[in-house]
């Protein structure tokens, strides 16, 4: 079924179109409105197409950052193609700095294909995927570990039995230049609900990017996004230069047991520091008993060894949270 989100950006027209994707929504204080997705175009001729997309989730926030620079400062003369992007995907998330939507509780990278007639955040997705995917030839989607967790700067890839999409992928990892880059399937990646898997179902070469978190910004992962961007605009053909920078270190995520949770509630010390590289059996960190303090705190530990490159940003922990996650070397 078509979307029944609208848009006056013309995706043919060259010029630099700054605009809002309307989303039809019915509330208590506005019975015939809609949402007001950001959105911009940036074209000059034909060529090929990026899809930027910052605030997939609201309260990541370097991508939201990197994505709205380049609209506003990018001259479209200096392209070559086109430039679609999305600074603040959920929008009602961005606005309320949460991951999920306020208005439905909707995580937009869990959303897809998405429902034209969904509630607002399947809507969104079913408009990504079915309109702005069909035009794109390579998606930057810009995350961060949010308010609950923290990531090394790393850019992350499906893993695919597709020789072709692997090699592309492994090409695009190391012209992005994340510090770190893994393929595999971090927690959700492997899900056929995320943007990465609606990206794959058309062909679309895909990263996503991890850039810090703990619900804050920093020079150094601003610096990663804005040269890791313009080296991936530049492999496209759509700018002349970008700035060169250290190679990535090519990772992966083999399974599940790269990951630890938590299995008590508490608040939770780290007793490793992101970077560090840990062997099985290795304590992650404590959970220290909220309800009953002179309790011995439950120790968690790696299932397997590696490099953390993830790390639980909020003290307070339910049963379940993740607490962290590493990488190993890839052959």
């Amino acid at each position: 079924m078509p979307s029944r989100i609208t848009t006056d950006i013309d995706f043919d027209r060259d010029g630099r179109q700054l605009s809002f994707l309307r989303l039809p929504h019915s509330s208590n204080t506005s019975g015939y409105g809609w949402i007001p997705i950001p959105a911009a175009c940036l074209r000059n001729g034909p060529g090929p197409t990026l899809l930027l997309v910052g605030g997939n989730h609201g309260d990541e926030y370097e991508g939201q950052i990197t994505v709205g620079e380049i609209i506003r400062t990018l001259d479209p003369a200096l392209i070559t193609g086109r430039i679609i992007a999305l600074p603040a995907a959920n929008f009602p998330a961005v606005m309320a700095g949460s991951r999920l939507s306020p208005i439905d509780q909707g995580n937009l990278n869990r959303s897809f294909p998405g429902d034209p007639d969904g509630t607002p955040t399947r809507a969104l997705a079913h408009y990504i995927e079915s309109v702005l995917l069909p035009m794109a030839d390579i998606l930057l989607d810009l995350h961060s570990g949010g308010a609950s967790m923290v990531y090394l700067p790393t850019a992350l890839a499906r893993g695919t039995t597709d020789a072709a999409r692997a090699a592309g992928l492994a090409q695009l990892l190391h012209v992005f230049a994340a510090p770190v880059s893994v393929v595999g399937s971090p927690a959700g990646m492997s899900e056929n609900r995320t943007l990465e898997a609606a990206a794959e179902r058309h062909g679309v070469l895909n990263l996503g990017i991890e850039l810090g978190g703990g619900a804050r910004v920093t020079p150094a992962a601003l610096a990663i996004a804005r040269r890791g961007v313009r080296r991936v605009m530049r492999h496209m053909g759509l700018v002349a230069d970008a700035e060169d920078g250290p190679p990535t270190e090519m990772m992966e995520v083999s399974s599940d047991a790269c990951f630890v949770y938590a299995s008590d509630w508490g608040l939770f010390e780290p007793l490793v520091e992101l970077g560090d590289d840990v062997r099985e059996g290795q304590p992650i960190g404590r959970l220290h008993s909220l309800e009953t303090p002179w309790r011995e705190p439950v120790e968690e530990r790696f299932r397997t060894g590696g490099r953390v490159v993830c790390l639980r940003a909020r003290g307070r922990s339910e049963r379940g949270d993740c607490l962290g996650h590493v990488a190993t070397a890839r052959g």
